[in-house]
């Protein structure tokens, strides 16, 4: 099944012309995803640039406040398969995550696959948000409320991160993950299956290959889901998209959460397609994709 809206979205675009590049040719995917797709405007009422610390040295970050006054914050890692994405390409939806979350946004420019694999990605995001909890009062936040998210990769690293710090004072209060991708292994039903959108299972495949090649995915910090669940892990908003590879990981993660006696959401778009949060504001199923995670990190946060 696939959403009406999507289905248009995307016949429109090919009717216009519109081609990705190749995914398997990271340089021009790159340059494609600098230009994301024209959306309607998210007004924020701050914005600025940062630089943070990292294992390896700066790394650029976005702040995004939605007002005056020491807010939550989430620390957000955008997605791209750990290949692609910039903190421009997921502008948009920090924006959108600031604004209905009423939370300041922190988004962080982690190292790129292929030239830096695992664990360069993982080893980031867990000083980022360690370095956000002990800077804390220059970016205006609350150092005792915030929260890890993630699109995809990013839902990847944010769902790592959380596992990781777990039990220890950094340990986030919330994670929000969009069609997390979290099993190397790439065996669930939903890999057997060729559905329509912007992720095969062939490229997905071929992303692990770039990030974490061999046994490497096995690794627990790159692979989540392989990774026994703590009972102190941070609960969890976990959106899944029916036309995705990543459908049943997402859905078996949920379900060991759970088994686990971590407070999980579970949203199932059935119609949804790999990425789709991103349309909010142009899709309804998208709107109510953003709506579930952003009302999860505003109870969680706002205490």
């Amino acid at each position: 099944m696939l959403d009406p809206h999507i289905e248009g979205l995307m016949r429109a675009m090919a009717e216009s012309g519109f081609r990705l590049p190749d995914p398997f040719e990271a340089g021009a995917m790159r340059m494609m995803l600098d230009s994301p797709l024209p959306a309607p405007p998210v007004e924020i009422a701050a914005v600025r640039d940062i630089t943070i610390s990292g294992p390896a040295g700066a790394m650029r970050a976005r702040l995004y406040r939605p007002g005056e006054g020491r807010s939550p914050l989430v620390i957000l890692f955008h997605g791209g398969g750990w290949v692609h994405g910039t903190l421009d390409t997921h502008d948009r939806l920090a924006r959108g995550m600031a604004r209905d979350a009423d939370c300041a946004v922190l988004s962080v420019d982690y190292r790129l696959a292929p030239e830096h694999r695992f664990p360069a990605a993982i080893d980031d995001a867990v000083a980022a948000a360690r370095w956000a909890r002990g800077n804390a009062d220059a970016l205006g936040v609350d150092p005792a409320h915030y929260a890890v998210a993630g699109d995809s990769a990013g839902g990847n690293l944010a769902a790592a991160v959380a596992q990781i710090l777990a039990g220890t004072a950094d340990a986030p209060a919330h994670q929000l993950l969009f069609y997390p991708v979290l099993d190397g292994r790439c065996a669930s039903a939903s890999f057997a299956v060729e559905t329509p959108g912007f992720l095969s299972p062939t490229q997905m495949r071929w992303y692990w290959d770039q990030y974490a090649p061999g046994d490497a995915r096995l690794d627990h910090r790159a692979s989540p889901a392989l990774a026994p669940v703590a009972a102190s892990l941070a609960p969890a908003t976990i959106v899944v998209a029916g036309n995705d590879p990543l459908h049943d990981e997402g859905v078996a993660y949920a379900e060991a959460l759970n088994a686990a006696g971590v407070p999980v959401t579970l949203h199932d778009a059935a119609g949804g397609i790999h990425g789709f949060v991103s349309l909010f504001g142009m899709i309804p199923i998208a709107d109510a994709a953003l709506a579930v995670g952003t009302a999860a990190l505003h109870t969680a946060l706002h205490r």
